[in-house]
C-alpha cells in the first residue's frame, strides 16, 4: 500500500507493534552519528547514477537504517545494483535478500492471471464456489460472500475494511482465543474465524486495503494448481524470469544471505502461547499466515526483473493476461486518477491510459520496500530494514528521493547487468 506518516502508525498497530519499547530520541541521534560516520556499498558505482546513491545515503544515515538496496533498470537494462549499509556489523549486497511485505501482492496477482490464463478459472468466479468458507459452530455466514470475486479480491473490493473492524492478520490472540486454537495460526483458522463475521460493505461499492483478501487467493491458488503456493510462484512465474533467489521468509530464523531487521518496537509474539515479549520483526505478525500478501523475500534486482515482464507479453503472461493488470475497479478511482488495479496501484499519465506509472509499496515491522514502473521506461526498487525510528521521519519521502534522482540522470548508460545476477 501507498504509506504516509499518518497511516505508517496505523500500520504498526495493525501488525501487532504497539508496545513502544522507545529507544528514545538520545539514542536516535546517536545512530544517526554512527550512520555518518560508516557508510559502506557493494555492487558496481555507476558516475551517471551517483544520484540515487547520493539519495539512498541521506535517507538511510538520517533515520540510522542499518541496509538497504536498490536496482535501477532503463528501457529494460539492469543499470544499477547497489547494497547500502551504515553499520560495520552488516554487508549488504546487490543479491543480498529482504522481506518485500506486500511487494508480495503482485506475485499473487499474477499467480492467479496466470491461472485464468490456462483456462483453471476466471476473474469473476466467486470465492466461495472454490473454498469452503464455513465459520465456526452456531455463527452464520454473511450472505454477500457469495459476491466476492476474484476481480474483487484482487482490487480490495471484497468487504472487508480494517479501519472498521481491523486487519484479521493483525487478530491472531483474538482469533485463538474465539475458536479455542492454539497460535501461530493456520490460514483455515483466519478463513474460518472471518466467515463468522459480518462483512464492513457490500462486496464491490468500496476500496478498502486488505491482507485477508490476498489470503484467501493464495488460498485458491492452491486449491486449484494442487502445489504450494510457494511452489506455484516458484515454478510458473519465477522459474521462466531465472529468478532463483526468492523464497518465502520465516518469522524468526534466516535464509542464507537474508539481512537482518530492526524496529524500534516490542510486542507479544503471536508464534505460540507464551505471550513473550519479542522483538517486532521477530514474531509479533506471522510470516507463515502473511504467504501470499507479505510473505516474500528477495533482492532488489529479483524485483525489477520482476517488474520487467510487466512491459510486454511473454511465455509467462500473454497480452490479454497483462492488461487485467491495469484495469480500472468498478469504483475507487482516486481524484487524481491513480486507483488499485491487480496487485498494483496504477496512475496513467498519457491520453488514452496507454502510458502508465505502477507501483507498491511495503510494511511490516523491521521492513519497508517500494518498487516502480515509469511510463517511460525506468523502473527501480529499494528495500530497507526497517519501517520507523525515533527521528520520527517518513520512510515514504524515499518515492520522492528516487525520482528526484531518476530525473536528474543526464546520460542513461548503455550496459546490462542483467546477466551478471541471472543465468
Amino acid at each position: 500500500m501507498e504509506l504516509t506518516r499518518r497511516n505508517l502508525g496505523k500500520l504498526a498497530v495493525a501488525t501487532g507493534a504497539v508496545a513502544a519499547a522507545g529507544t528514545g530520541v538520545g539514542t536516535a541521534l546517536s545512530r544517526s552519528a554512527d550512520a555518518a560516520a560508516t557508510w559502506t556499498t557493494t555492487g558496481t558505482a555507476v558516475s551517471a547514477l551517483a544520484g540515487f546513491d547520493n539519495q539512498m545515503k541521506t535517507f538511510m544515515q538520517a533515520r540510522g537504517v542499518t541496509a538497504g538496496q536498490l536496482a535501477v533498470t532503463y528501457k529494460g537494462r539492469l543499470v544499477l545494483a547497489r547494497g547500502y549499509s551504515t553499520s560495520t556489523a552488516l554487508t549488504v549486497n546487490p543479491t543480498s535478500l529482504f522481506r518485500v511485505a506486500s511487494l508480495t501482492k503482485s506475485f499473487t496477482a499474477a499467480a492467479i492471471v496466470k491461472l485464468v490464463q490456462d483456462g483453471k478459472l476466471s476473474l469473476s468466479t466467486p470465492v466461495t464456489s472454490i473454498l469452503d468458507i464455513t465459520p465456526a459452530t452456531g455463527l452464520t455466514r454473511d450472505s454477500r460472500w457469495s459476491t466476492i470475486t476474484m476481480w474483487k479480491l484482487l482490487q480490495h473490493l471484497g468487504g472487508w475494511d480494517r479501519d472498521v473492524s481491523g486487519d484479521p492478520l493483525a487478530k491472531n490472540a483474538v482469533i485463538s482465543r474465539t475458536l479455542g486454537v492454539p497460535m501461530e495460526l493456520q490460514h483455515a483458522d483466519v478463513i474460518k474465524y472471518m466467515a463468522g463475521q459480518k462483512l464492513d460493505f457490500a462486496p464491490g461499492t468500496k476500496v478498502a486495503y486488505s491482507n485477508f483478501g490476498y489470503l484467501l487467493a493464495g488460498r485458491v491458488i492452491e486449491k486449484l494448481s494442487g502445489l504450494s503456493y510457494e511452489n506455484y510462484v516458484k515454478q510458473k512465474l519465477m522459474a521462466p524470469l531465472k529468478i532463483t533467489r526468492m523464497a518465502q521468509g520465516y518469522s524468526i530464523a534466516k535464509h542464507s544471505g537474508e539481512t537482518s531487521y530492526e524496529s524500534q518496537y516490542t510486542a507479544p509474539t503471536v508464534l505460540d502461547m507464551s505471550g513473550k515479549t519479542v522483538a517486532a520483526p521477530y514474531g509479533s505478525f506471522s510470516m507463515r499466515l502473511h504467504d501470499a500478501n507479505g510473505g516474500w523475500i528477495a533482492s532488489a534486482p529479483d524485483l525489477v526483473r520482476w517488474a520487467k515482464m510487466f512491459d510486454a507479453p511473454t511465455s509467462v503472461l500473454n497480452s490479454t493476461s497483462l492488461s487485467h493488470f491495469w484495469s480500472k475497479p468498478s469504483t475507487g478511482v482516486n481524484p487524481d486518477g491513480w486507483y488499485y488495479g491487480l496487485g498494483w496501484q496504477v496512475r496513467p499519465v498519457t491520453s488514452g491510459g496507454t502510458g502508465r506509472n505502477t507501483w507498491h509499496t511495503g510494511s511490516l515491522p523491521g521492513t519497508f520496500t517500494i518498487v516502480v514502473r515509469t511510463y517511460n521506461g525506468m523502473s527501480w526498487a529499494a528495500l530497507f530494514n526497517r519501517r520507523d525510528d525515533a527521528s520520527g521521519k517518513s520512510y515514504s519521502d524515499i518515492d520522492a528521493a528516487l525520482w528526484t534522482a531518476a530525473n536528474s540522470v543526464k546520460t542513461w548508460p548503455t550496459t546490462d547487468q542483467f546477466p551478471k545476477y541471472f543465468v
